[in-house]
């Protein structure tokens, strides 16, 4: 799932997963599983609801691609937030005549995620991945998944609305406001607390891609984390880190864990007032050295 871009309108969304569950040795985590199950993506809402069946502790509704186009004026440009290497972003609102029985407070602002005929196995898992990680985690700090949309080749999910957007939006706008310190130290704190709710899970999570366009505003500055779609099981027992394939954004990722491959949760815990106010730059050309300083 790629970053999005800013397109006038302050919001700025992107969001991804992976979850964190109670221990069982029959079940395995989200991670694992959807590892483990690669020949095995869901095709239909009947399948992904089996895959959270052991997890799911967040209702999520299952919208038809048809109840997505009524959502969106059937996806119009005036409609569109924006956009990035996964698809596009539009604003929705989910009324009770969209469905019968629908329980939801009318109308609800939404943000309708689209992939962009990304049909990838990728980009699947990750779309997967988002499903069951904010299917079960919840926190004031974590933007809320409502619901997704998985028929024939539509991969969907459905936010709650994020009104004043990202923190990059903010941060490197040539035409809003610039944010006072204390409203950024009330994002990094916010912020922090989100990721300390990963950390702190009865089974951890790696968020993995920590950076200011994943960091959504509400109406009142509160921050909350989006996009998991790199999210990763953390460290449990003894275990102190976990091993992974290099994932998230180049020059926001700790070097010892570029280096490494070591997933520590201490590397994306450090750095956030500084990353609120810096924008990274290509770094190709420098050495380990010379980016261990930077960073």
């Amino acid at each position: 799932m790629g970053n999005c871009w800013f397109k006038g309108n302050p919001y700025f969304n992107r969001v991804s997963s992976n979850a964190t569950k109670a221990e069982s040795p029959k079940i395995q985590s989200p991670s694992e599983r959807t590892e483990k199950e690669d020949c095995q993506l869901p095709s239909n809402p009947k399948e992904v609801e089996a895959l959270r069946k052991d997890t799911a502790r967040n209702p999520l509704i299952a919208f038809t691609f048809e109840e997505l186009k009524r959502m969106t004026k059937n996806f119009r440009q005036d409609s569109l937030l924006g956009g990035g290497g996964f698809g596009r972003v539009y604003k929705g609102f989910i009324t009770k005549d969209l469905r019968e029985g629908l329980e939801i407070e009318e109308p609800t602002r939404v943000a309708v995620k689209v992939h962009d005929g990304d049909n990838s196995f990728q980009g699947h898992r990750e779309w997967l991945a988002e499903v069951i990680f904010l299917g079960q985690l919840s926190h004031p700090n974590l933007v809320k998944l409502i619901g997704y949309c998985c028929e024939d080749d539509h991969r969907v999910l459905v936010y709650e609305f994020m009104p004043l957007g990202s923190v990059e939006s903010h941060l490197f706008s040539r035409v809003m406001v610039p944010l006072t310190w204390s409203i950024r130290m009330k994002i990094a704190l916010g912020a922090a607390k989100g990721l300390a709710f990963l950390h702190e899970a009865e089974k951890p999570v790696i968020y993995r891609d920590f950076k200011t366009s994943n960091i959504l505003l509400d109406e009142e500055y509160n921050a909350k984390l989006s996009d998991f779609g790199l999210a990763k099981d953390g460290p449990v027992g003894d275990k102190s880190h976990v091993s992974t394939r290099i994932m998230g954004t180049y020059g926001y990722a700790a070097p010892e864990y570029i280096m490494t491959g070591a997933d520590l949760q201490e590397n994306e815990s450090v750095g956030i007032l500084v990353r609120m106010g810096t924008k990274i730059l290509e770094q190709g050309h420098l050495s380990d050295a010379e980016q261990r300083t930077l960073w």
